[in-house]
């Protein structure tokens, strides 16, 4: 009995600020524009497929998650490749980062199955890739777990979304309709979040009003960072645009957000960090993204900051911005 084996991983994603652009009926033309950052760390996925059946066995090997997503994620490439649903599967998935937090997990875990599903079948590489992006953005579509994370995931680095939808389309999986561009120096990021909470994404962008507020704040965002060279002198524009956002869009109001932004602003005060380091929300979850000022800077200045997060109970994590898709 054959046995095929793939390896799939993807960094996660910060979405900073974003618009929600979801009228159109075809998933692949639904998304955002907005700006981002895609991560080191992330998921990874191992598959392995064995003749005899069709069935997936899901594991998690950091802690308990919903398998659903990745059943969803092997209908959808069955869908393509008929032989992916004539198999015996099983998934081993790892994640570096909690889902639910504002980190883009779903997006990042479901990119990183559909490319172990493809390469255990031998498909080759631009074409797994490809049809990776696109299926998860099916699948994000499908729960409403996300909007613009493939395309961001897609382009890499920090990221910024000029044209809403998939990264690729159709049965060629060509490029677009949605457009990104990124650009990365591999700077260190402190990420901050409280353990046990999180917001589904879902609850924000499936409402009418949260999506008037955030897409107008998204869309006065993006009149500073859509136009011009995107490269690393428009950092201090995107810490800006960012807290602009967070503000105007309304998402800095809930209780359990501001709360958690005032504590690390204090504490980055404490620290003799102010004017150095700005905290930033990470959409649409519960936690917080601490990036310094200068790119130059060395990232060692944040190792005492995140030892006085964690000795208030908050969990900490540092990653670096992700190289270019």
């Amino acid at each position: 009995m054959a046995t095929r084996l793939g390896r799939g991983h993807c960094g996660a994603h910060l979405t900073l600020l974003f618009t929600v652009e979801d009228e159109s009926d075809e998933p692949e033309f639904q998304g955002s524009i907005g700006s981002g950052i895609c991560l080191e760390h992330g998921v990874e996925a191992v598959a392995r497929g064995e003749d005899g059946g069709a069935s997936l066995t899901v594991s998690f090997l950091d802690g308990d998650y919903d398998p659903s997503m990745y059943e969803d994620v092997l209908e959808f490439l069955s869908s393509d490749i008929p032989e992916a649903a004539e198999l015996i599967w099983e998934l081993n998935i790892r994640m570096s980062l909690p889902a639910s937090q504002g980190f883009g997990m779903s997006a990042s875990g479901a990119i990183a199955a559909a490319m172990a599903f493809q390469r255990a079948m031998g498909i080759p590489n631009e074409e797994c890739v490809r049809r990776s992006f696109l299926i998860a953005h099916f699948v994000e579509r499908k729960r409403s777990s996300g909007l613009g994370d493939t395309t961001a995931l897609a382009a890499g680095g920090v990221e910024r979304r000029i044209s809403a939808g998939s990264p690729f389309s159709g049965e060629l999986l060509r490029n677009g309709p949605g457009v990104a561009e990124g650009w990365s120096e591999g700077n260190s990021v402190l990420l901050c979040w409280r353990k046990d909470t999180g917001a589904h994404t879902s609850n924000y962008i499936d409402d009418n009003a949260w999506k008037i507020k955030i897409s107008d704040a998204g869309r006065s965002a993006m009149d500073v960072l859509g136009s011009g060279n995107w490269d690393k002198n428009r950092w201090g524009d995107l810490i800006g645009a960012a807290k602009a956002f967070s503000r105007e869009s309304g998402l800095v109001e809930d209780v359990s957000r501001g709360n958690l932004i005032s504590i690390v602003e204090q504490e980055i005060s404490n620290c003799g960090l102010e004017g150095r380091a700005s905290a930033l929300l990470c959409m649409l979850g519960e936690s917080v993204v601490v990036l310094q000022n200068e790119l130059n800077d060395n990232g060692e200045e944040l190792v005492v900051l995140a030892e006085r997060l964690r000795s208030l109970g908050m969990e900490t994590k540092f990653s670096k911005v992700g190289r270019l898709g």
